[in-house]
């Protein structure tokens, strides 16, 4: 079996990688970075949008490309390694894979469209602050279809248009579709580590409230949503981590101490060979997650777990490593080391924390080897 791309797939990779080479340096990720007012850049947005990215996966008649999973997946690496600041992963693989895997042909119809022309933003809103969210702890309440309560923190809350939220209606669990620029909707930006991508916490009183999915299937449902994020999550950390090897091996071959180039001394060897083993391990990892994402294998709430924590694994670990190699000056603002830094957290964060994926495999192996 080939677990790799196919050349079609392969030449997509390499147009993405040329695409954001021109119109995602460092210069656009850092003209977020350092402006607080700026969520998101709105040119290189727009240019994603106009490139079909954002439909990669949308059927041809809400307006997308109609491509597979895999060749998403491919871009999605393409974006990590650029650290792309915008909101693509809360509005393709959270938004868009919900609605086309548990809406309505109404709400296919509303949401798609604008999704793939790059006129509408979503996000995920189900965190309640600290701990995990549970039957017993969901605070958020649908009555009437309209929604009361508060979420904290949603990624990209502070600039998407709608938002899908878990809450609970008539004492069981649901997720819900909501005009996050309604009556009845007030938002506020809260500091992060990644500025570039940001998050808020969303108040909600009375707000208009459209259920998707079954009734009291919310968690199932959500859970569900963040298999497919996972997998595609894992190839941004992947192309994160990839380009944080690039980086220490090009610094560590230029930089000389001592007579000779640090690359020579065994440590840095070490760090680099380090570095080196657990992306691959990722890799792994991702393309199995791919390959059950692409066939909605059964598999999936496996190989999404093993994806989501090696890659959330090999890109902290290459971001930090990344730094140690480059010395004191890695930790400064001027150097580029911190860029990764930052997103190797959001990341490993947004989806749920690695710990929860390693509690969610191993429950899910248990299963599987008592069937």
């Amino acid at each position: 079996m080939d677990f790799d791309y196919s050349d079609d797939q392969k030449f997509l990779k390499d147009e993405a990688r040329k695409f954001l080479a021109a119109h995602c340096d460092v210069s656009v990720v850092r003209g977020v970075l350092d402006k607080p007012e700026r969520a998101f850049d709105e040119k290189l947005w727009k240019g994603v949008a106009e490139q079909g990215w954002l439909g990669a996966c949308i059927p041809e008649e809400f307006g997308g490309l109609g491509l597979g999973r895999v060749e998403l997946c491919a871009i999605a690496e393409e974006l990590g390694r650029a650290v792309a600041p915008i909101p693509f992963a809360s509005t393709v693989y959270v938004l868009a894979e919900g609605i086309m895997a548990f809406g309505s042909d109404a709400q296919k119809a509303s949401i798609l469209p604008r999704v793939a022309a790059g006129e509408l933003i979503g996000c995920l809103a189900t965190s309640e602050g600290p701990g995990v969210v549970g039957p017993a702890s969901l605070q958020c309440r649908v009555e009437g279809g309209k929604l009361s309560g508060t979420k904290i923190p949603v990624t990209d809350g502070d600039v998407a248009g709608v938002a899908l939220v878990l809450a609970s209606e008539g004492g069981r669990p649901g997720l819900f579709l909501v005009d996050l620029t309604g009556a009845g909707v007030t938002r506020e930006t809260l500091k992060s580590l990644d500025p570039t991508r940001s998050v808020a916490k969303l108040t909600f009183a009375g707000a208009a409230a459209e259920r998707v999915g079954d009734a009291g299937a919310g968690f199932e449902i959500v859970q569900a949503i963040l298999d497919r994020a996972a997998v595609l999550l894992a190839f941004e950390q992947l192309g994160g981590a990839d380009r944080c090897l690039e980086m220490a091996r090009e610094y560590a071959l230029g930089r000389y101490a001592f007579g000779r180039v640090i690359a020579g001394y065994q440590a840095i060897k070490h760090k680099l060979a380090d570095m080196y083993v657990k992306n691959e391990v990722a890799r792994s990892n991702a393309y199995y997650g791919a390959w059950a994402l692409n066939d909605d294998a059964p598999e999936l709430p496996i190989a999404a777990s093993a994806a989501r924590i090696a890659a959330s694994e090999a890109f902290w670990f290459a971001s930090k490593e990344n730094i140690q190699v480059h010395g004191g000056m890695g930790f400064t603002w001027d150097v580029d080391c911190h860029l990764y830094y930052r997103r190797s957290r959001q990341l490993s964060l947004v989806a749920g924390a690695p710990k929860v994926w390693k509690e969610r495999l191993v429950s899910q192996l248990e299963q599987k080897n008592a069937a």
